[in-house]
Parts: C-alpha cells; sequence; structure tokens
C-alpha cells in the first residue's frame, strides 16, 4: 500500500514537472515566432529569457493577492468558509449567508483588537520599537564589526567564519537553542549571570524582558548579514582615496565622514531597506521567543498570524495584511525618495 501511494505521487510530480515544462516549451515558442520571426524585435531575447518567471510571479504572487483581496471584504472565517471564485467576482454569500462586508473589515483593523486584548496601535508600536532597535544594532554593529575586519590583522578569516556562523546555522535551529538557554531555571543564560552575582530574569513571563530577548537573538542572528554586506562595500572603496586624505592631513574621524559613509552609501541604503522590511516582518523570532504569547510581545505580523490561524477571522486577517503591506509599500518609498538611493545610482 505505501509503495503504491509513493508511486502515485511521483507520477503526480512527474505529471505536474512536464505540464509546466509543456506551458513554458509552448509559451517560448510562441514568443520566439511572433517577436523574433515575425515583429523582428532587438529585444526579443531578452523578452523570451524573462517571460516564464514574469508569467510565474503572476501566477504565484498577483493571483494571491486578488485572492486575498476578495477575502479581506468578507466576513469569512472557519464556518463560513468558501471560495471566493476568482475571477467570477466578489465573494457576497456562502452556505446561504450574505459575506460582503465591504471595507468594515478594514475599520475593525484600527477599532477592535486584533489579538484578544491588544489593538492595531498598540502592536504597531511594538512593531516599530522591534524594528528600529534590532535594525539600528544591525547597522552599527555590523558596520563596526566591518570595518575592523577591513583592516590587515591576523587570522581576518577565522574571524570573519566565526562572526558569519549564526546566520550560515538554520534560523529555526538557533531559535530552539536560544529558547533552552534563556529557560529561566536551567538555562545557561541565567546561569553564567549567577556566576556573576546577578539574578537573572524570567525571559518568557515577564513582558520587559521577554521583548528584550526577542531583541537580543534577533541582532545576534542578524548582524553577521549586515557585516557581510558592508564589508563588501569597503573593499570596494579604492585604498588611494585614504592615502590622499592621509596626506592632506585628515584624521580617522574626517576620512570617515567623507570618504568612508559617502562611498558606502549605495550599499547601505538598501541594506536597511531590506533590513527594516525583513525586520517588520520577522515572524519566527518574536513566535518562537515569546512562548506564552504575551501580547506585549506580538509584532503585527505574529498578531495577523493568531488572527488568520489561532482566532480563525480569515477575512479581518487578510485585511489586516493589506494594512501591513501598505505600511511597508509607504516607508519603502518615502526612504528611498528621501535616502536618493535610486538617483545615485542612475546618475
Amino acid at each position: 500500500m505505501d509503495v503504491d501511494r509513493s508511486v502515485a505521487a511521483l507520477s503526480e510530480v512527474f505529471s505536474t514537472l512536464l505540464f509546466f515544462a509543456a506551458a513554458v516549451a509552448l509559451l517560448e515558442g510562441f514568443l520566439y515566432v511572433v517577436l523574433a520571426r515575425w515583429l523582428k524585435w532587438r529585444l526579443a531575447t531578452p523578452i523570451l529569457l524573462i517571460a516564464p518567471a514574469f508569467v510565474g510571479l503572476l501566477a504565484l504572487i498577483a493571483y494571491p493577492l486578488l485572492w486575498e483581496l476578495n477575502v479581506s471584504f468578507t466576513n469569512m472565517n472557519l464556518s463560513r468558509l468558501c471560495d471566493p471564485g476568482i475571477p467570477a467576482g466578489l465573494l457576497t454569500e456562502c452556505k446561504g449567508q450574505n459575506m460582503f462586508l465591504g471595507i468594515e473589515n478594514y475599520i475593525n483593523v484600527f477599532t477592535r483588537p486584533v489579538l484578544q486584548q491588544a489593538g492595531f496601535f498598540q502592536v504597531f508600536w511594538q512593531t516599530v520599537i522591534w524594528t528600529v532597535l534590532n535594525v539600528a544594532f544591525h547597522v552599527g554593529l555590523g558596520l563596526g564589526l566591518a570595518l575592523l575586519l577591513n583592516r590587515r590583522i591576523r587570522l581576518r578569516g577565522a574571524y570573519r567564519a566565526l562572526i558569519v556562523l549564526p546566520w550560515a546555522i538554520p534560523q529555526i535551529v538557533s531559535l530552539a537553542i536560544w529558547r533552552t538557554e534563556l529557560n529561566s531555571e536551567f538555562g545557561m543564560v541565567n546561569q553564567l549571570l549567577a556566576v556573576v552575582g546577578v539574578e537573572g530574569p524570567s525571559w518568557m513571563t515577564e513582558p520587559f524582558w521577554n521583548f528584550f530577548a526577542m531583541v537580543m537573538v534577533n541582532v545576534w542572528l542578524g548582524v553577521p548579514f549586515m557585516m557581510v554586506i558592508l564589508l563588501g562595500g569597503l573593499q570596494s572603496i579604492p585604498p588611494d582615496l585614504y592615502e590622499a586624505a592621509e596626506i592632506d592631513g585628515a584624521n580617522r574621524r574626517q576620512t570617515f565622514r567623507h570618504i568612508t559613509l559617502p562611498l558606502i552609501r549605495p550599499v547601505m541604503v538598501p541594506a536597511v531597506i531590506l533590513g527594516v522590511v525583513w525586520t517588520f516582518n520577522n515572524f519566527n523570532v518574536p513566535f518562537v521567543i515569546n512562548q506564552l504569547e504575551l501580547e506585549t510581545s506580538d509584532t503585527l505580523v505574529t498578531g495577523l498570524f493568531r488572527a488568520a490561524f489561532q482566532y480563525n477571522r480569515y477575512g479581518f486577517a487578510a485585511a489586516y495584511a493589506f494594512v501591513v503591506f501598505a505600511i511597508l509599500l509607504v516607508f519603502v518609498i518615502v526612504y528611498i525618495r528621501r535616502s536618493g538611493a535610486l538617483r545615485s545610482v542612475n546618475e
């Protein structure tokens, strides 16, 4: 019986792969005939190369977004579970009950609790504090380590490998270890604090220390990535500039301000954007470290997860997701315009 199931599963996978291969071949053949043979476009080859990925993105991103947008205007929950039917139109009725709510879910996101007690704005400011603290430490410590490792020191390769190690380990493994070590009774962290005469806090039950633990763990995980990115930017700066500045009598602070920072800006700006988006959307660290589900440690993303999969408020969670997406979109647009990242690249 198990063998038959395995063969059936493999046959389904094989048939799915054949279907996609045939679809890509048909798409490429059609575009080749139309663009290269008939219209003879100069950009026919690049279009042929990106067409499968573009269609895949439409299928895997655009369609689910439309589906979720449809759900966000309904009161769908575990007892009212129906297919919205994209592209048939808005879901207005399910099992004989009216489903369409209009923008009521979006209003509820801001006026009603998104968790059991905490409202949207409380969770939002917790997320902002969480993001600002993490990104500040990521950039500050990452830049400091990058500056140290950019110098000629002994065993520089070994130091780089050790610092990158937390980022290289699968995140869920690191978080499982950290949650064990943060145990107030048997964890290594409190035992080390006891050695120096400090009574360790209850990391999992006290709101402040639980939030502190989340930030501490995420800083430990995120600094290596930022260090690697900024170290690459530092190594791209020509040494001649530093030699010229030294001849002109510039000290280290002036050299850092007028040479290092401006020249690593094209690297730092996208790194900060990625850091903010990833930290804002970070689910693993808050969810795993906040083992007891303290609402003072929840972020918008963990709140969204609980609304959808613990409280089964699917329509509300869909609207909630679009609100989070809008916040990040506005941040990225404003940050790019204010920082001039794209302008510097185009120039």
